[in-house]
């Protein structure tokens, strides 16, 4: 008999029966979308969650980037990291942007401030940073930076639900905060994201711009789109919400478990600042080289074990968004390997991949 499938993630799905009785709410009432009582109930939960103004609840995390470019009137370039998922660079670029690449800081896999300025031109009108699973950025600085040259600023926070950062959720930093509520995400709706801000004026923009524009039935504020998401991916999170402590719990002693039986192998991790509280989102490894995370991949791989190359290639080297030379990206990318880590992970898992990791190393 085959080993069971082990993949990077798996969905943390709630009892049936829970989520049953929102179904039943929702077929009762027959209403699906358009701002429902479970979204606007979601939102609401969220709020007080993650200790935030304005929260709304969108149809996937790439929109939620979509929509703060535009909400923000970016329409030049956009400084930005070659060392995130394709979707972060990818929205800039479908709304007529130019990401422009900062390489990345070596310790912590986020954009490097100091390599920041040398790429602001008269063009330059935002930062787009990603707190790359779930690391915050540095973020002082990078607010200085901006500030003193009138950017934008705007975080891709898809990996960073839940954390917090000096005492203070790190979704308040930044004009908007984007989050992904993707199925393989720590807290999701099967598919959801949701757009964070804390000023005013861009919320009442985020609030019309995701409903086609609208303004009542027959009005309209200006250019919109689509961006809602429906009861049935409400309930889902409202679902998992009371239950995202223990997840988190259950993580955090995953990855101590991997800490510990990894500790001596000639393996690195990103630095967390002990300013952080960290939601255990991923667990990332680098090896020294690519030839030996290939190793241990493949050997992983016939134990049907898949961790993934997460992110490879740094984006720095994809043609359709303008190739740059970013050397510390694509040395990261080419030895990085996130190991399987989720809610229903065995621990006898942990031991069996860290073993195998541990054999392949030393006989390599």
């Amino acid at each position: 008999m085959s080993n069971p499938i082990i993949n990077v993630t798996k969905t943390y799905l709630p009892p049936l029966e829970e989520y049953s009785v929102l179904l039943k709410g929702i077929w009762e009432r027959g209403w699906v979308t358009n701002f429902g009582p479970l979204v606007l109930e979601l939102e609401e939960k969220l709020k007080r969650y993650l200790g935030v103004k304005h929260i709304f609840f969108v149809s996937n995390g790439t929109i939620a980037l979509q929509v703060a470019i535009k909400a923000l009137e970016i329409r030049g370039e956009i400084i930005t990291t070659p060392f995130s998922y394709i979707a972060t660079a990818s929205s800039i670029g479908w709304e007529d942007c130019k990401p422009v690449f900062a390489d990345i800081n070596p310790d912590t896999l986020c954009l490097n401030p100091r390599l920041i300025e040398e790429k602001i031109s008269v063009h330059t009108q935002a930062i787009l940073a990603t707190h790359v699973y779930g690391n915050p950025c540095d973020v002082e600085t990078i607010e200085a930076i901006a500030a003193k040259h009138q950017l934008k600023v705007i975080y891709d926070a898809a990996h960073a639900f839940g954390v917090q950062y000096k005492n203070q959720s790190l979704l308040n930093f930044g004009d908007i905060s984007t989050l992904s509520f993707h199925a393989t995400k720590l807290f999701h709706t099967i598919e959801g994201g949701a757009i964070v801000t804390n000023d005013e004026e861009l919320a009442h923009r985020i609030s019309y711009m995701i409903n086609f524009g609208h303004n009542g039935p027959e009005n309209f504020f200006g250019l919109g789109i689509n961006g809602k998401n429906s009861e049935v991916h409400a309930a889902m999170g409202l679902c998992l919400l009371p239950k995202i402590g223990d997840i988190i719990r259950k993580r955090r002693e995953l990855s101590t478990l991997y800490d510990r039986l990894l500790q001596d192998l000639p393996l690195t991790r990103p630095i967390i600042s002990n300013d952080v509280i960290y939601n255990f989102a991923y667990y990332p490894i680098l090896f020294r080289t690519e030839a030996n995370m290939l190793i241990v991949r493949e050997a992983l791989n016939r134990h049907n074990i898949f961790p993934r190359r997460y992110f490879y290639p740094a984006l720095s080297t994809l043609d359709f968004l303008q190739i740059q030379n970013m050397v510390v990206a694509e040395d990261i990318s080419q030895r990085v390997l996130c190991l399987p880590l989720y809610h229903e992970l065995p621990y006898a898992t942990v031991t069996q991949i860290t073993q195998i990791i541990n054999d392949n190393l030393r006989c390599g």
